[in-house]
């Protein structure tokens, strides 16, 4: 693991991201193993400021809980107060358990009558974490008001809470606001460099007012001398969240989900591309190269379509130099063969493999996805390891079905977070199905497990 650490993270991290990298966390050191982290880090930031008297803002999730497990730690070395508007989260529930049994005064606020005087010589701030945005709730805009108005130094717990003042901030793990001091609490290296559950949470389901169309319209191009892989990918997509999938393809099938755009003769032509462009400036995404085959006409046909796309992912017999390129965003899905025919080569070494895949995304700009024993996936700056899957996915057909997964995400996600989801959901079905059939299984027993892990 040590040799990967040239691939976690730094600098200031977006909200998504860290959200990410904390649910990934949760294999190795739970949720309240975090707070409990957090707030001694928390405490040992207040003792720096040498305070007689300090105040907890604390709200109702586990921003609120890092709190009471810091106002735990001082209790008995300070006055300690602790306004507390509910813990709604176990996690943070469990951590005021723990206060009230401590030496404090607890006020717990309903309206703005139940508030304490705002005097002490440190106010933190625990009210919001990643992800609160303005405006506030009005006891929560009360909170911050006379926060901002009392002359006590104010110490932020992660992130400041939207329109407080803060004079220090105490960010865990990883920064999400210039400025910060980065505290350490035990989350390893691993959460930030593979793939895992938290990854799925940028997966965003459908709101309430959605109509038809709104998870996004897939065109798969591709068959020929491979029949069964546009219809694979086509039904992957669906699977993913596509709302409207259609296949052009010059081969038969009858699917009922899918539109098929059966093209004439029994390969991909010249004749075909002005009906496949203006199929392709429709649609979202299209997913170009499933069972497409190695015919040159085929081949420059299709490369031309993809440049008209708005998105694209590109697989199969369609990864050969020049690579097409979508207007918006492009993910790449080579297995070693199709990436060494490419680059020239794949590195054994794991940390030299992600050198190598982060060189190349950069180089063509756009997303690659390595399959592999570990996947690599990278954007030309961020790289990712992928490591859910099993032995029985090494069937024909479940390189299609990952360029579908890709195409569906595709249609509502950036492409390297469309990726990485597509990925890890791949291979955990993988393994759901495998636990099932075992060797027996099927390119086509994914795709309900991959709707159970993307959406249940």
């Amino acid at each position: 693991m040590k040799s990967l650490a040239e691939f976690g993270l730094s600098g200031v991290v977006s909200n998504e991201t860290m959200r990410t990298v904390d649910k990934n966390a949760d294999v190795w050191i739970t949720p309240r193993e975090r707070m409990e982290a957090a707030g001694t880090q928390l405490a040992n930031a207040v003792r720096f400021e040498n305070p007689n008297s300090v105040l907890f803002l604390c709200g109702s999730g586990n921003n609120g809980g890092d709190g009471y497990v810091a106002a735990r730690h001082l209790a008995e070395e300070m006055s300690v107060t602790v306004v507390s508007f509910g813990a709604k989260t176990p996690e943070a529930a469990s951590a005021f358990d723990a206060l009230k049994a401590s030496p404090v005064f607890v006020f717990e606020v309903k309206t703005a009558d139940d508030f304490p005087l705002f005097e002490a010589d440190v106010i933190v701030d625990c009210l919001l974490g990643t992800g609160a945005k303005p405006p506030l709730r009005p006891l929560y805009a009360e909170a911050v008001s006379r926060m901002n108005a009392a002359s006590a130094k104010v110490i932020a717990c992660d992130v400041p809470t939207p329109e407080a003042r803060a004079d220090r901030v105490c960010a865990f793990h990883l920064a999400k606001t210039n400025g910060a001091e980065v505290y350490r609490i035990g989350i390893p290296l691993a959460a930030e460099i593979f793939c895992g559950e938290g990854d799925l949470l940028s997966v965003l389901a459908k709101n309430s007012a959605s109509h038809k169309g709104a998870g996004g319209t897939v065109l798969v191009i591709g068959g020929g001398p491979y029949q069964g892989a546009p219809f694979l990918a086509a039904e992957a997509a669906f699977r993913a969240g596509a709302d409207i999938v259609r296949a052009a393809s010059p081969v038969d099938g009858f699917m009922p989900d899918v539109i098929l755009e059966r093209l004439s003769g029994d390969k991909i032509t010249e004749e075909h591309k002005a009906r496949l462009i203006e199929l392709a400036v429709a649609a979202d995404v299209v997913v170009a190269g499933p069972g497409l085959g190695t015919d040159a006409d085929s081949l420059d046909s299709v490369r031309e379509v993809v440049s008209y796309a708005n998105r694209a992912v590109v697989d199969a017999d369609l990864l050969r130099l020049p690579l097409p390129r979508a207007r918006e965003e492009t993910i790449y899905t080579p297995h070693a063969g199709e990436f060494a025919r490419l680059f020239g080569s794949v590195p054994k070494d794991l940390a030299e493999r992600g050198r190598a895949v982060c060189k190349a995304a950069g180089d063509i700009g756009g997303v690659i996805v390595l399959k592999g024993e570990t996947d690599v996936i990278s954007d030309g700056v961020r790289v990712r390891f992928n490591r859910s899957g099993c032995e029985a996915m090494t069937v024909g057909g479940t390189g299609d079905v990952l360029s579908g997964i890709c195409g569906g995400l595709l249609c509502r996600m950036p492409s390297f977070e469309a990726a990485c989801a597509a990925v890890y959901a791949e291979g955990l079905a993988g393994e759901k199905a495998a636990s099932v059939v075992g060797d027996g299984m099927m390119p086509s027993d994914l795709l309900k497990e991959i709707a159970k892990v993307l959406w249940k």
